[in-house]
């Protein structure tokens, strides 16, 4: 297993604060024709930025075909990203209006939106809503006394990870091609079943299985290393079984997958069901930008053959024996392989490989969707691939070429996975305004980041989901985050906003948490620790974000590089070697110095770091 990359956990929970307004009885003919609630929820919050989620209700006696929210805020919060809605914001006073798929909201019907944003004094929630033109404020209540904290102290995830895990998605796996028939599905309680025993979140009520292959090995670390409680802790935790070629599906490099799902049964609970991870992965030419985890089936149209007959189908078989019904089986599909197809088309390699991409995972869509209990998640890279605004725009048309061509459409998929195996942070606590000014210079313009606005998963994820539904995806399709290596902590970590740096460069380089070299850095990442353990909801079931995982099995291997003793290898994962940006720049790869460990493989010195370097700490 590998991962490159091509050119934030939020912090602890300080409130959870919910305002609810009743339509003002001014006028009541007016009210009862077009009454209104707004329910607003601050669901993270942490120094200097916040998450809120909102609900919007029609109390009204007629249907709205459209709407436009306004109200202004009560603190000097500012809006960074939004999603389920076009927002504007003047000063305090911000306007929400409604995309082309939740305009119409039935007498009695719901909405949900929500936006991520900054605040320097004040996080006050909103005390006033109006819709249309008409108020629906009145009364206010609040869910917790807690105030929010301008405390750098409170940057810690851990509370706000603990405290959400229990939400429950709002993600609809019954999907169809209508957007808005999915943005009406989105509303209904998670864990719920719809058609073949598909749930709407599959985290949602489950218990998370445990690799017992991955479990083993973290304890024979630990019993190496004297009994290391947070090493321990680590194989508490929920990772994936990678099918990375074809012998894995029986079990030569590590558990079979028909064993692996048979101890998952085993270790269900009455009445409760388990949820199983595994990765596909072995397209034709896959990784065809890169050496360390190129596959073992050619781009031809015989590897495709190969990669459908003797991949895909005998995975399919074995996921549809009846014996494994009451799973839930989470499948990432491909990872590297359509972000290859929207930016590396100038590698011939990646012209090639690109037919065989898009026809082996419509295949591998249309046999895994064809179980009922299995939940496909497209990975779609990180922020620090198609996080250009020119990227992100490309991307929905190479997504719903190959989705739209299945047999069940967008029902085929049930969302997308970000970060896999990567090491970009899910939020970038202290560097959340990427067009701030200093020195002269917007943040965004240093060399780190080269003009790409999405320095976080979080940002990222946002303003991908935004985009795709844009472009006629469900608004179910929401976002898995593998967070397995993102942490950065230990002594390099910011604990505080460092607002003294004269110049844009300074002032990201003191404040970022993401500690490469560069961020098209990718292999066995020095300095790198885990980040925060698999979470159902970390930010509201209104959030673009239904979960974090553990995809990347911390502890093995990004891959090898060639040395005088073999030549096998990526020259990517060599400590000395450098990465190159495309624009004449030149850095170091960031790897681990002293070791050369194959991809896959364990890699105790890289398990220690990582842990050592958790954050939150394990």
């Amino acid at each position: 297993m590998r991962r490159r990359v091509w050119v934030s956990v939020a912090g602890a929970l300080g409130m959870a604060a919910a305002t609810t307004l009743t339509p003002a009885l001014l006028d009541q003919a007016q009210a009862a024709a077009n009454g209104c609630s707004v329910t607003y929820t601050t669901s993270s919050q942490w120094a200097g930025g916040f998450v809120a989620n909102l609900t919007l209700t029609n109390t009204g006696t007629t249907a709205l075909t459209s709407w436009s929210l306004t109200f202004t805020f009560a603190g000097d919060q500012k809006i960074t990203s939004e999603w389920n809605a076009g927002v504007t914001q003047s000063g305090e006073a911000v306007t929400a209006t409604s995309l082309s798929y939740n305009g119409a909201i039935a007498s009695g019907g719901n909405t949900t939106l929500g936006f991520q944003g900054t605040w320097t004094n004040s996080d006050a929630v909103p005390t006033s809503f109006a819709v249309n033109g008409v108020t629906c404020g009145g009364t206010t209540s609040t869910s917790s006394s807690a105030s929010p904290s301008a405390s750098a102290t409170s940057a810690s995830p851990s509370a706000s990870a603990s405290a959400s895990a229990s939400a429950s998605a709002s993600a609809s796996a019954s999907k169809s091609a209508s957007p808005s028939a999915s943005a009406s599905a989105s509303a209904s309680s998670t864990g719920t079943t719809s058609s073949g025993g598909h749930v709407a979140d599959p985290f949602t009520g489950a218990n998370r299985f445990l690799n017992p292959s991955y479990v083993a090995e973290v304890n024979a670390q630990v019993t190496a290393d004297g009994g290391n409680a947070a090493e321990a802790k680590v194989g508490t935790y929920q990772t994936a079984l990678w099918l990375d070629h074809i012998g894995a599906i029986a079990g030569d490099s590590n558990v079979g997958l028909a064993q692996y799902l048979t101890d998952a049964v085993a270790a269900e609970k009455s009445g409760t069901p388990e949820v199983a991870e595994i990765v596909i992965y072995d397209l034709p030419g896959r990784d065809c930008a890169a050496l360390a985890s190129n596959g073992e089936i050619p781009a031809t149209a015989a590897g495709l053959t190969e990669y459908e007959s003797q991949y895909i189908d005998p995975i399919a078989s074995i996921l549809s024996n009846s014996a494994y019904s009451s799973l839930r089986i989470v499948a990432i599909i491909e990872p590297d392989s359509l972000p290859n197809v929207v930016t590396n088309q100038s590698l011939s390699a990646c012209q090639t490989a690109t037919p065989y991409y898009e026809s082996g995972i419509e295949y591998a869509l249309n046999k895994l969707h064809a179980v009922s209990n299995v939940y496909n998640y497209l990975d779609i890279a990180h922020s620090a691939w198609l996080g250009w605004p020119s990227n992100m725009s490309a991307t929905p048309a190479v997504y719903k070429t190959v989705v739209t061509n299945t047999t069940a459409g967008y029902a085929s998929i049930d969302g997308f996975i970000s970060d896999t195996a990567n090491y970009t942070p899910t939020q970038e606590p202290f560097l959340t305004n990427p067009t701030l000014n200093v020195g002269g210079n917007p943040l965004d313009s240093v060399t780190f980041y080269q003009y790409n606005p999405t320095f976080d998963e979080l940002t990222y994820d946002t303003d991908m989901y935004n985009t795709l539904v844009a472009a006629g995806f469900p608004t179910s399709d929401r976002f898995l985050i593998d967070t397995s290596r993102n942490g950065w902590g230990g002594s390099s970590r910011p604990t505080a906003l460092n607002s003294t740096p004269t110049t844009a460069t300074a002032y990201v380089a003191a404040n970022k948490i993401d500690q490469r070299p560069f961020r098209g850095d990718w292999c066995n990442q020095n300095g790198a620790g885990i980040g925060t353990p698999p979470t159902d909801e970390p930010f509201g079931t209104s959030s673009p974000i239904m979960g974090f995982v553990w995809i990347k099995p911390p502890g093995e291997s990004d891959g090898d590089y060639p040395t005088s003793t073999h030549t096998h290898g990526d020259p990517h994962c060599d400590p000395a070697g450098t990465n190159t940006d495309g624009n004449g720049g030149t850095y170091g790869t960031g790897a681990i110095p002293g070791y050369d460990v194959p991809a896959g493989q364990w890699y105790a010195a890289e398990f220690q770091m990582l842990v050592a370097n958790a954050y939150p700490a394990l």
